[in-house]
């Protein structure tokens, strides 16, 4: 059996993954959505690694300092799309990466970029969900999830499987976004002191919404160019997404958060749900 083939087999994630075949497939057949990305970061957009999320450069180095990776040291990248950011860190720490995404369409196009960063047999990518990687314990000294986190269906099963992957004292930074509660932290770092992580560093990303709404106003301005080269349903996603989602970002705040498996065995039970 292909490596990537392990999956889930779920009504409601197969067709998650049916909706994110689509979008890559979609994107990766013209080079407007990257160009809209690209306009709106400016110069902060990393062209090589062509992101379809807010990764810029402040954060690739963010992800360089927070990591701590030594060389050939095992990085994990959950939800890792085409694969640019992992593969990007892999080069920049001389690790070997593991991608995770339920695309099958997404890491097609990671597969067909791995030798434009890191030799051969140094990167792979596997099928599976964030909530269920089928990944060996205690595999990773490093994990990314770059806007990914609130994609999964079970996200404090995502985070339980974050802890489960790393090895004692192994870090994981994810990055997120949205409303904060009233002790000024977003909720979601309760979960992960839960499932038993600890809350190293939270790096705030101020430029994070401004850049979001820029791209949304060039979707919407770029709303006929969009239908023509990508056709008509996954056009109506991102319209409806930017309409959508612009108004609550005024709102919204964004950051990087370094969780910690704390060093040495572990005997507490954690959350589950």
């Amino acid at each position: 059996m292909d490596d990537t083939s392990e999956y889930e087999n779920t009504d409601h994630l197969w067709q998650l993954a049916r909706v994110y075949d689509d979008f890559h497939r979609a994107r990766a057949s013209s080079p407007l959505v990257s160009r809209l990305y690209a306009q709106a970061m400016g110069d902060a957009y990393p062209e090589e690694v062509a992101p379809y999320s807010s990764c810029d450069w402040p954060l690739l180095g963010t992800l360089l300092g927070r990591l701590r990776l030594r060389p050939d040291e095992h990085l994990i990248d959950l939800g890792c799309g085409t694969g640019g950011v992992g593969l990007w860190l892999a080069r920049a720490l001389a690790a070997r990466l593991t991608g995770i995404d339920i695309s099958q369409q997404a890491l097609g196009l990671a597969k067909e970029r791995t030798t434009c960063f890191v030799p051969r047999g140094r990167a792979e990518f596997r099928h599976a969900s964030m909530e269920s990687t089928r990944l060996p314990k205690e595999n990773a000294d490093g994990i990314i999830c770059i806007d990914a986190l609130f994609k999964a269906p079970r996200r404090v099963a995502a985070l339980n499987e974050i802890r489960r992957l790393l090895r004692p004292g192994g870090r994981a930074v994810v990055t997120a976004g949205g409303k904060w509660d009233r002790d000024g932290l977003p909720f979601w770092l309760a979960q992960a002191e839960r499932a038993g992580l600890k809350v190293e560093a939270v790096d705030e990303r101020p430029d994070e919404p401004a850049m979001w709404e820029r791209l949304y106003r060039l979707w919407l301005r770029h709303e006929d160019e969009l239908r023509h080269q990508l056709g008509e349903t996954q056009t109506d996603s991102m319209i409806e997404e930017a309409r959508r989602t612009y108004p609550r970002l005024a709102e919204r705040r964004a950051i990087g958060a370094t969780l910690r498996r704390p060093p040495g065995p572990a005997n507490a039970s954690y959350a589950t749900r």
